[in-house]
């Protein structure tokens, strides 16, 4: 029997700060957000890369993914996480899927590195959750459009982005963080656009110049809705309809 997902998922990202509740992790962060998510009627929420703790290395059992996880089954909604984890010995930069009862239900590793000290992952996965077929990448991912066609061909009809964007000065010669808010904004239309399917993009906010604070969502023809520069929670609802619409204009 085929799949029926709901016509138009309310799906949330939340650019949040870094370390300003506790110095050490976002976990009390994390689990406000997923009830904030909860309270608006999203269906899943998407945090930023390297959200759960500031210097550690964790694996799945973690008692802070717990935590996390143990907040999604309490609210039944979906949530990405991303942190440095150790699986066998080594170390990846590792998206974890949690589902309504606070299972992971799988993770991507980070394909692209852009100086990660971590192992590279080499595999794509699309997960059918009870709302859409969804993909994740993660931050330098998003430079790549044949990883996003691999999706594309895989079925996507989400892929989130969970990121820690920063730019380096030498890259312009001057207004270094606008000039980058462009590209980063022109690469999430353009992975949406010659897909044809909606992506998302979460960045956090930091104490550092040189990091983006800008997160969006974005269908195939246009930003949804976006956050800049400060900390706080975006959601929209995604018309799945609009993949089969724009695909046949397309065709034609």
């Amino acid at each position: 029997m085929k799949k029926r997902f709901r016509k138009k998922p309310l799906i949330a990202l939340a650019q949040i700060r870094y370390f300003d509740i506790s110095k050490k992790n976002n976990v009390e962060k994390i689990k406000k957000y997923i009830k904030m998510a909860k309270k608006a009627n999203a269906d899943i929420i998407c945090f930023p890369e390297s959200c759960i703790h500031k210097t550690e290395t964790l694996y799945f059992n973690d008692t802070l993914i717990k935590e996390i996880r143990e907040e999604c089954k309490k609210n039944e909604i979906w949530c990405i996480i991303t942190e440095n984890l150790e699986i066998k010995g080594k170390r990846y930069n590792v998206s974890m899927l949690i589902d309504r009862k606070g299972e992971i239900k799988g993770g991507y590793r980070k394909i692209h590195l852009y100086g990660d000290e971590v192992n590279p992952g080499g595999k794509i996965r699309v997960f059918k959750t009870d709302f859409a077929k969804i993909g994740i990448v993660i931050c330098w991912d998003l430079a790549f459009p044949e990883l996003f066609k691999r999706y594309k061909d895989a079925g996507a009809q989400i892929v989130f982005c969970p990121a820690q964007w920063w730019y380096d000065t030498k890259a312009h010669d001057e207004e270094h963080e606008q000039r980058e808010m462009k590209i980063l904004e022109s690469l999430v239309t353009a992975r949406a656009y010659e897909n044809v399917y909606f992506v998302a993009l979460c960045n956090p906010v930091m104490e550092s110049k040189y990091q983006i604070s800008y997160s969006a969502i974005a269908s195939p023809t246009k930003i949804l809705k976006k956050l800049v520069g400060r900390q706080g929670m975006i959601t929209a609802k995604i018309n799945l309809n609009e993949i089969e619409r724009v695909q046949k204009i397309y065709d034609s």
